[in-house]
């Protein structure tokens, strides 16, 4: 079958006409006399094109074509086209229909040419301009709504269907960009997408609202048994997916934080279901990550606003803390690494203090792949933070160059830092494959400070 036509009209000479034409085309078509027929047909069912009729008793097709966009809006559906037909020569009502956004108009008794290229036109019109639209509010990484358009849709939600409005927060996800690059970050990305569409229906709305952060709608969704469940299976299939992007070892604790609120149970005002949500994610991040909070509205002894700042700011600390929670130096990308190198300059020429700077340059054979490439600036990347303390700067520049700033040693204590690592590395074994080489330079502010 080509298309579905749903014919409405109340005479049935011309619903016969009509089912006839368009059957000799190969098209599907169901016949209704009345527009409440329609709307009850249309609850269930979502033909390609609606064909009404204007002059029916007890709802017009103008009424009927009200109602049915009312419907729409409701089940947050897209629009059905509608072409209006008549058997009065009345360009008063044709151009009433065409206003109301009807998508054509054809006249009684059919021209069986004329329809069916106007039904085609229509359909095609009408699809052209969906994909379009589509294409203007999908997140084209993950195939998600993109955030104007979901948080939209799920406000929408939010104000009529019951369920869960759910953030989805990807935990320490920054480490795969730092460590693996972006292009592996965004490979991660698009594997989360896949499993947590694999994981909700049709029904739920998922939309990417910032780099790692998602959110979720999902309708009908109220058992905690269920959040449970999805959660775990999500966390759980991350990791495998994780393993066979970045191998069994790469070190980073990846996993998934969920902060979820009941609707209607708190509300159906968005804004606030939406803060409610991210008040249970930060408490998710707080006690350990990989898992959901539900959200609970505070005891009546609980002072809200100041529990409010408290929160505010113990959350703050937790995301500036939460980049290096793995231990080790700080491995920084570069404009991170700029911004945090020159205030560490700035204040040791303000209050005194020593830095030593060191380029660690990976030289590996003519003609290596750049499989092995990474495999061994990865490896040499992992033993960096290792073996350096917590004070201490990373910053990758390109796959083969590593610059390091160790802070607070003196230059002896460098030295043997630096020794260490490169002793280090060749207990490896890569010391004849892949040859470290280094360039060092020792800063000392605390004799520019004048004590008094």
């Amino acid at each position: 079958m080509r298309n579905w036509i749903v014919i409405v009209d109340d005479e049935a000479m011309s619903l016969t006409n009509a089912r006839i034409m368009l059957g000799e085309e190969n098209m599907r078509v169901s016949c209704l006399r009345s527009g409440r027929e329609l709307l009850k047909f249309v609850e269930k069912n979502t033909p390609d094109l609606i064909l009404l009729d204007i002059l029916m008793p007890d709802m017009d097709g103008f009424e009927t074509y009200h109602a049915l966009r009312e419907l729409e809006e409701h089940m947050g559906r897209s629009h059905i086209p509608v072409v209006f037909c008549t058997g009065e020569n009345d360009s008063a009502s044709e151009q009433q229909g065409l206003e109301l956004g009807a998508s054509d108009y054809i006249r009684k008794p059919y021209n069986k040419e004329i329809l069916i290229k106007r039904i085609e036109n229509t359909i095609n019109n009408s699809r052209t301009i969906e994909t379009l639209k589509e294409e203007a509010m999908v997140d084209t990484l993950t195939g998600f709504l993109n955030k104007t358009h979901g948080t939209e849709r799920i406000s929408k939600l939010c104000s009529r269907k019951n369920g869960s409005l759910i953030i989805l927060d990807l935990d320490n996800f920054k480490l795969v960009n730092d460590l693996f690059g972006h292009e592996t970050g965004d490979k991660v990305l698009a594997a989360f997408s896949d499993i947590v569409r694999r994981n909700t229906r049709e029904t739920d709305t998922l939309c990417r609202i910032g780099g790692d952060e998602f959110m979720a709608f999902c309708d009908d969704l109220t058992a905690e048994s269920s959040l449970a469940s999805i959660t775990l299976r999500i966390n759980t299939q991350l990791c495998e997916e994780a393993e066979r992007l970045m191998g069994k070892d790469h070190g980073i604790p990846l996993g998934i934080s969920a902060g979820v609120v009941m609707v209607p149970e708190y509300g159906r005002d968005y804004e606030e279901l939406f803060s409610m949500a991210d008040s249970a994610l930060y408490k998710v991040k707080k006690e350990g990550k990989h898992g959901y909070c539900l959200y609970h509205k505070p005891q009546e002894d609980e002072d809200p606003l100041s529990a409010d700042q408290d929160q505010k700011l113990e959350r703050i600390i937790k995301i500036v803390e939460e980049r290096n929670d793995a231990g080790g130096a700080l491995m920084l990308g570069n404009d991170s690494f700029a911004l945090v190198y020159r205030f560490i300059m700035r204040f040791y020429k303000r209050y005194g203090g020593t830095a030593a700077l060191v380029l660690f340059t990976i030289s590996m054979p003519e003609g290596t792949d750049n499989i092995k490439l990474l495999e061994t600036s990865s490896e040499f990347s992992g033993m960096l933070q290792k073996n350096l303390r917590v004070s201490d700067i990373i910053m990758q520049n390109g796959s083969c160059d590593f610059f390091v700033m160790l802070t607070e040693r003196t230059k002896a204590e460098a030295e043997g830092a630096i020794k260490r690592i490169l002793e280090c590395w060749e207990r490896t074994g890569h010391d004849e494959e892949a040859v470290v080489d280094h360039a060092f330079k020792y800063i000392d502010h605390a004799k520019d400070v004048t004590t008094n």
